[in-house]
């Protein structure tokens, strides 16, 4: 994904008032259908960036190089294998539709907004705020060690997905955002659906979009059903049973540091025997690459020939005529493949006959992240229950 859409918020606000009671117009179950905003080049050093960023590792300045020198900008119309495209969710904030990316990783909702001068809002959709709504003396601002950044004010408005909506949900406008933000065009936002314990409103924490309406559906759960090179959908109230084949496997969550947080017991490269091991782990969908322990992607790339850790290009690469061998986590028992091709990220740059692995190293994030790469392959269902959980099955069509 690109930048924007993999950070997350660091957010300080002062004097917040709570955006509460919330009416809502009910509507028992639905689903948001992304919708192509972009093609663009694939970046895997930079995605890697993006990252660490998000969770406040320290980035190795090999890596940060590697990020600067990868392939950046827009892809032709009919992408080849080194591009993908961008798919985003339509969110509708006050009386202005954005295209958001919904985050499973984060639990704040921030928007570009008209409070912004009109050179940084070039190619983004935005929210027009209404003065009435500003919830006085809010202030919110994010910054990285690379001087990226943003900051704004907190308006309590109305946020409407799939048809059901929030009228009093706190939204974060930006009042000014660094160039790195700016540039981004693509995304507009973000949409938090981690859980509200990490939202970083102060002095009162703020629900989240889901956790303001989830009471309200026919079952408080939303489904992910991510596509490998298409248009994914977002469930929520129900779980459509066409979308995936087999049984739902489920595991509890931890949810004690606020993500949707789970423990794989084993793993597997290709046809080998598994390998029983303890994975800490969360599922986001803001997060691009798949990251494992440092043991574990060496075991898997000690299967691909050819492949190496590259100070070069930031992380495993491999020759891209390599045939990639599965990848499989043992999830609540149940073994939850990954097809190879599906761990082929992209050329490191344009036209390179390098390609970078999807699979990369958890070092300094603190836990594994099975991100996109291990998403697109499944039907993954969260259960905002006493005892949340989560549900994984492979998805329809979806082949080791």
């Amino acid at each position: 994904m690109p930048s924007i859409a993999s950070l997350t918020l660091a957010l300080a606000i002062a004097g917040a008032t709570v955006a509460s009671p919330v009416d809502l117009q009910k509507r028992k179950a639905f689903s948001v259908h992304q919708e192509l905003r972009s093609t663009y080049a694939k970046n895997g050093a930079l995605s890697r960036v993006n990252t660490l960023r998000k969770y406040g590792a320290e980035i190795p300045e090999l890596i940060l190089a590697a990020a600067v020198a990868g392939p950046t900008g827009s892809a032709p119309a009919d992408p080849g294998d080194a591009y993908d495209s961008l798919y985003l969710s339509p969110v509708t904030i006050g009386n202005t539709t954005v295209k958001l990316d919904f985050d499973t990783g984060s639990a704040d909702l921030w928007v570009f907004s008209s409070l912004q001068a009109s050179s940084q809002l070039a190619g983004h959709d935005y929210y027009k705020v209404d003065a009435s709504k500003k919830i006085s003396g809010a202030k919110w601002s994010i910054t990285y060690g690379d001087g990226s950044g943003a900051a704004g004010d907190v308006y309590a408005d109305k946020v409407v997905v799939g048809g059901v909506t929030a009228t009093s949900q706190a939204v974060e406008a930006a009042t000014s955002v660094s160039s790195a933000f700016s540039q981004d065009t693509d995304t507009d936002g973000l949409l938090g659906l981690a859980f509200s314990t990490i939202n970083t409103v102060t002095p009162t924490k703020q629900k989240t979009w889901f956790d303001t309406v989830h009471s309200t559906l026919a079952a408080p759960v939303f489904s992910v059903n991510l596509k490998y090179h298409a248009a994914g959908t977002y469930d929520f109230g129900y779980i459509d049973s066409a979308k995936y084949t087999g049984a739902i496997t489920y595991v509890n969550v931890n949810t004690a540091n606020g993500f949707w947080e789970f423990t794989s017991t084993g793993y597997a490269v290709g046809t080998g025997s598994t390998v029983t091991t303890s994975i800490d782990a969360i599922a986001d969908t803001g997060t691009t690459l798949l990251y494992l322990p440092a043991a574990v992607v060496r075991a898997y790339y000690a299967k691909v020939t050819g492949s190496s850790n590259s100070a070069t290009y930031g992380g495993y690469v491999f020759p891209c005529t390599a045939t990639l061998p599965s990848f499989t986590a043992v999830i609540g028992g149940v073994a939850q493949v990954v097809p190879g091709k599906y761990i082929n990220y992209a050329p490191v740059t344009d036209g390179s006959s390098t390609c970078y692995g999807g699979i990369q190293s958890n070092a300094g994030i603190g836990f594994s992240i099975f991100g996109d790469i291990f998403l697109k392959s499944k039907y993954v269902v969260h259960e905002l229950s006493s005892t949340p959980r989560l549900g994984f099955a492979q998805q329809v069509g979806v082949t080791a």
